[in-house]
């Protein structure tokens, strides 16, 4: 299958620059992953389309401020440093800019010197190891100085921090949102609840691999990067109950799935895993777990539009994108949403 299967024109102006300002009432597209069918909603409308006993699946990552401004010690020229990989306490797997100013034993000082860094290694495809040195706990220090790490389309700053996380954010790690997850609002999952679909958490930690670029023109040559992930036994058990009583295992992003497909067996059974995935999804993989899958609308040539067409197929997902584009939908990570059921 070729990378220009996956291509599409996306007006500049469709790229959405802010998120809605009220998280449940930005658009949703409905697609039957079967017919094709297309239907035009309000994200709060995603309750009508779950049914007692279905799962959603969600995944509770936090992104940590991982952008960090500074200057190299000595000439003071400006550095930027993304904090992508926790390889040990003090030593991360990092992006730096220029990459030209960090070669091994490089130090770099952020924040008058509150945090130093200095370069151990040149890693895989040029990224650099850093060992930090500071005074007191590294994440109050990264709080601090940090900056949220939002994609480079978005140039917009945001006007609160917690705009890019999901309400149900807990356990700090990742580089990039979970974006089909900004949607929900404590309210909305509180009635989803109530109406007897269960909502379980995992952690799959967001890399900056999300936004590279495929560069092959045969995609089945790409390689993934790898991202850790967390299933605990009561999740676990959840997702296999809904299964065993004829219940969707819906999937809540792209995250979400790559967790519990790397995860499931022949059978569409998981259980308590940790571990790290490399998994790529295109089309001509056979679902084993996921049934339904909430998602934002994708970039052109992306690995998460080509993971979206394997649940449906190429041409339905694409025709729904041109649709989207038609009726002017926002795309990306603040973007409208979609579901394919």
């Amino acid at each position: 299958m070729q990378l220009k299967d996956f291509d599409f024109d996306l007006p500049e102006g469709l790229i959405a620059q802010h998120p809605a300002e009220k998280r449940d009432e930005c658009r949703l597209m409905v697609l039957n992953k079967d017919k094709g069918e297309i239907e035009h909603k309000v994200f709060k409308d995603i309750i009508d389309y779950l049914n007692p006993g279905d799962c959603l699946v969600l995944n509770d990552t936090r992104v940590i401020p991982a952008r960090l401004i500074g200057a190299k010690e000595g000439s003071g020229g400006k550095i930027e440093l993304l904090l992508l990989k926790r390889i040990d306490k003090d030593t991360w797997e990092t992006l730096v800019k220029p990459g030209k100013k960090a070669k091994v034993g490089a130090r770099f000082e952020f924040g008058d010197g509150i945090l130093k860094a200095e370069v151990k290694e040149v890693a895989e495809e040029g990224n650099r190891i850093i060992k930090f040195e500071y005074k007191g706990i590294f994440e109050e220090i990264l709080d601090e100085l940090g900056q949220m790490p939002l994609p480079p389309y978005i140039t917009e700053k945001l006007k609160d921090k917690e705009q890019y996380q999901t309400v149900y954010s807990k356990n700090e790690g990742s580089a990039a949102a979970p974006t089909a997850g900004l949607h929900f609002t404590n309210e909305l999952l509180d009635k989803i609840r109530k109406k007897g679909i269960k909502t379980v958490f995992l952690t799959l930690h967001v890399g900056l691999g999300t936004f590279r670029p495929v560069k092959v023109e045969n995609i089945e040559q790409h390689h993934m990067h790898s991202e850790f992930y967390i299933l605990s036994k009561e999740s676990a058990d959840t997702i296999n109950d809904t299964k065993e009583k004829g219940g969707r295992v819906i999937s809540v992003g792209t995250t979400s799935t790559r967790t519990l497909e790397t995860i499931g067996d022949e059978k569409g059974r998981v259980k308590e895993s940790t571990g790290w995935t490399d998994i790529f999804i295109y089309p001509g993989y056979k679902y084993r777990v996921v049934d339904g899958l909430i998602t934002n609308f994708h970039l052109p040539e992306s690995t998460l539009i080509m993971l979206v067409s394997a649940l449906s197929s190429r041409e339905i997902v694409m025709n729904a994108y041109e649709r989207a584009v038609k009726e002017k939908y926002r795309f990306f990570s603040f973007g409208d949403a979609m579901f394919i059921r």
